[in-house]
């Protein structure tokens, strides 16, 4: 005579599904930055002659949108996917990238309060590049001219930065209209306000003016960090709980 032993280990539904509402979020927004940086590349010409991406001396914003674009829409994919399907390896993949990103955030802003001096070096020629190259890139330009605005800051230590872009620069054989001048994003709004200042432009670095900016706001960035890390530890649990429902209903079929 044989006998039969039922398992009552089942998936969860509740996990399975909010795992999957979980990462279709990641795989539309996935495909909204891959849509949004393939159509600002497109009109940038970049699509039709590809060589004009190593013609690039500055930082293209156009590059991070990809990049965040395509991590997001593959772990949103292998999300989808794996909690659908049941599937052990992407579920294994979704987690393990996503423990990996968390882990990388977390060095990263450990490094950034421990070596605070190279970061700053480090901002100061990342800065310096882009202002070099400041007419290469209608985005950049872009950039640059919403960050100096909105700090209200000009060059990356001072104003005289600018003299390393070939358009701004004071050299006698420069022959530009905008020759010593300073991005129209340097000029205060309203030229009255700043007498005293006997200026129109802002005199203060973009740098210094970052470094002023993080411990007047350090609530609301410790805020973000600690919802993004709180949505990752989730994602982190509905995936092992589903694989280790998965797991428990497998080795149930064995006996």
């Amino acid at each position: 005579m044989h006998y039969y032993r039922y398992t009552t280990a089942e998936v969860s539904c509740c996990y399975k599904y909010l795992l999957f509402s979980y990462n279709i979020i990641f795989w539309l927004s996935g495909m909204a930055l891959l849509g949004i940086g393939l159509w600002a590349w497109s009109e940038k010409g970049i699509l039709s002659d590809i060589t004009k991406v190593t013609r690039l001396h500055g930082f293209d914003p156009v590059w991070l949108v990809l990049v965040v674009g395509v991590i997001m829409f593959t772990l949103g994919f292998a999300g989808c996917v794996g909690a659908l399907r049941e599937n052990i390896c992407l579920l294994k993949f979704f987690c393990g990238a996503i423990v990996l990103i968390f882990f990388m955030e977390l060095a990263v802003a450990i490094l950034a309060f421990l070596f605070q001096d190279w970061v700053r070096d480090r901002a100061k020629e990342f800065f310096e590049n882009n202002i070099r190259a400041y007419r290469d890139d209608i985005d950049l330009q872009n950039l640059i001219d919403s960050l100096q605005k909105a700090n209200q800051c000009c060059g990356a230590q001072s104003p005289d930065d600018w003299n390393l872009n070939e358009y701004f620069n004071c050299t006698g054989e420069n022959l530009s209209r905008e020759k010593c001048g300073v991005p129209f994003s340097c000029c205060i709004a309203d030229p009255a306000s700043a007498a005293e200042r006997a200026s129109v432009t802002y005199t203060k670095g973009c740098i210094s003016a970052l470094e002023e900016w993080l411990p007047r706001n350090i609530y609301i960035v410790a805020g973000v960090f600690l919802v993004v890390s709180i949505l990752q530890i989730f994602g982190i649990y509905l995936a092992r709980t589903l694989m280790s429902d998965i797991e428990a209903v497998k080795a149930g079929y064995r006996f």
